[in-house]
């Protein structure tokens, strides 16, 4: 015989329907807007049933030449996860296993402070020093969000791994760094290639800083796709078009990653 339901696992299938529909929803909406014409995306009626088209997908790689802007994205996001990890890695472990608490909470100061805040004096700085414009601005003002969340997922991490293992290598005639570099650093990998993964997402999606600071040459995804507001009207299907080459290629490495980064995120969560 069949069990019954309990009014609280019903409560949470509902609520884990709505989650997902809330969630895809929006996904789905602008992938399917992306293969119509803008008369279609303003008829309700073609909701659902309508005849696709390609001219807009043709429009953004052909005509707007978003592969040079794939290649900026791909380029800063790279370049700032990369400097993130080699200044981020040893910053972390020199906090966990030094008890620099200090240096932590200002770590976690940087990651609450909101970036809009920092623009104006960056723009200002940027702008004397004749970098505005240029891929260097983009990588250092990336590595504001990239570098803290390095730091912070590998201080988790560090303080996972067990001390025994450095103390016995540090018996054996190591130095700290030796410790490090022959003990921890491998064990850590998993942790590394989390912080890596989360870093380059962050980057990739990050509109605010690319917008200012960006210019024609050096333009991102996230503000290219910009080119299809125009004063008096929006392009949709463009529009829709080019926010799906910038989702999908995020979401396609997020399925395939996600077990490692779950991994990652949750070997650091209890003290070894």
């Amino acid at each position: 015989m069949k069990a019954r339901r309990t009014p609280y696992q019903v409560f949470r299938a509902v609520a884990l329907a709505l989650v997902v529909v809330s969630l895809l929803a929006p996904l789905v909406w602008m992938v399917a807007a992306s293969f119509k014409t803008n008369v279609d995306i303003y008829d309700t009626g073609k909701a659902f049933v309508f005849t696709p088209v390609l001219e807009n997908y043709s429009k953004v790689l052909d005509q707007a030449n978003y592969f040079q802007f794939i290649g900026n994205s791909l380029w800063v996001a790279f370049a700032a996860t990369v400097l993130s990890l080699i200044l981020g890695v040893p910053a972390a472990y020199s906090m966990s296993r030094f008890n620099m608490r200090k240096s932590a909470l200002v770590v976690l100061m940087a990651r609450v402070i909101p970036g809009v805040s920092l623009l104006v004096p960056w723009y200002y700085v940027f702008s004397n020093l004749k970098l505005v414009g240029g891929f260097s601005v983009l990588v250092l003002s990336h590595m504001f969000v990239s570098l803290p969340l390095v730091v912070y997922i590998m201080m988790g991490f560090f303080d996972g791994l067990p001390l025994e293992l450095e103390e016995s290598a540090l018996v054996d005639g190591l130095t700290h760094i030796g410790a490090f570099r022959r003990i921890t650093l491998p064990l850590s990998a998993p942790g590394i290639a989390t912080a890596g993964i989360l870093s380059f997402i962050f980057s990739w999606n990050n509109f605010m800083f690319a917008l200012v600071l960006s210019g024609a040459d050096t333009k991102t995804l996230p503000v290219a796709i910009f080119d299809f507001v125009g004063y008096a009207s929006i392009d949709w299907g463009g529009l829709m078009a080019a926010s799906t080459v910038v989702t999908l290629p995020i979401m396609v490495i997020a399925l395939f990653v996600q077990k490692y980064v779950v991994s990652g995120l949750t070997a650091g969560a209890t003290k070894g």
